[in-house]
């Protein structure tokens, strides 16, 4: 088996309203979820050794925990379940996605993974047990099986993958802050109620409009706890063509939607000047 490379893309919460906790620990969220060009990038082998080889580089690689990362969750549960027996691999995973900054990358690794495995090995795992599987690994896992535009209804287990594609600019800001998205949750006192109006059927500058009324319903305790995220988000707001400006996911990646790519391309260059420290790059959605 030779060397394979196979992109996995980063998520985006264009809104995420906290509506209940579930006897599982996750909650139910109502959210319109997209996914954007940027993405780390996952390297496979299968090698001969009685054990696998998971390694991980590029600039985000620090802080991952080695042994209970997805990518060795996604190879336990696996064997488990009595696929990849016999069967050792070499895995690394250049992290180009920020960890701990709401943009989901370590889910995304483990979907693309059981996608890989799934459709290489020709495990022939049908699509409801593959959902299964991912719901094991992590709340977002089973949304990142499928790189399309998806809502989130606030209903257990309900979501609705869309056909229409969003044409957005988007302009991430990583302030260097890992926020411990359990944490997050516990301390947030945001409740919601379920969003039965499928807003996300429109198009262009209707969509624009209503996702500007949205929020993300974490910011608050997010802001609270990191004041500096708000300031970032703010100044996201006050630059030229941003449409609104808001965290993703449980934060700590800020995100700002912008009507062109010449004027994320300059809020860029704006955030650098102001914030030379944290990370930010101009993506669109895919």
């Amino acid at each position: 088996m030779k060397k394979i490379k196979i992109k996995s893309y980063c998520k985006i919460n264009l809104y995420l309203k906290v509506i209940k906790k579930l006897s599982n620990g996750y909650h139910n969220i109502s959210s319109l979820i997209t996914f954007c060009n940027l993405h780390d990038v996952i390297s496979i082998s299968r090698v001969k050794n009685l054990s696998d080889k998971i390694s991980f580089s590029g600039k985000f690689k620090g802080g991952i925990n080695y042994n209970s990362n997805t990518v060795v969750k996604v190879l336990n549960l696996l064997r488990k379940n009595n696929f990849l027996l016999n069967q050792s691999f070499k895995i690394n995973i250049q992290k180009n996605i920020p960890h701990g900054s709401g943009l989901g990358g370590a889910s995304s690794n483990a979907a693309a993974l059981l996608n890989y495995f799934n459709k290489r090995m020709n495990l022939n795992i049908s699509k409801k047990k593959l959902m299964k599987l991912a719901e094991q690994i992590g709340f977002d896992v089973p949304i990142s099986l499928e790189k399309r535009n998806t809502f989130l209804t606030g209903r257990k287990g309900k979501i609705i993958r869309l056909n229409q594609r969003f044409r957005f600019n988007i302009l991430i800001v990583y302030p260097n802050i890992i926020c411990s998205t359990k944490k997050i949750y516990r301390k947030n006192r945001e409740k919601s109620s379920i969003i039965n109006d499928f807003f996300f059927r429109k198009k262009g500058k209707q969509l624009i409009d209503s996702l500007i009324k949205c929020n993300n319903d974490l910011e608050k305790i997010v802001v609270k706890i990191y004041p500096k995220i708000g300031k970032i988000i703010n100044y996201i707001k006050s630059q030229k063509g941003c449409f609104f400006s808001r965290i993703t996911g449980s934060g700590s990646a800020c995100i700002g939607i912008f009507s062109n790519i010449s004027d994320a391309n300059y809020a860029q260059k704006m955030i650098k000047l102001k914030y030379p420290k944290y990370w930010c790059s101009v993506s669109k959605t895919i």
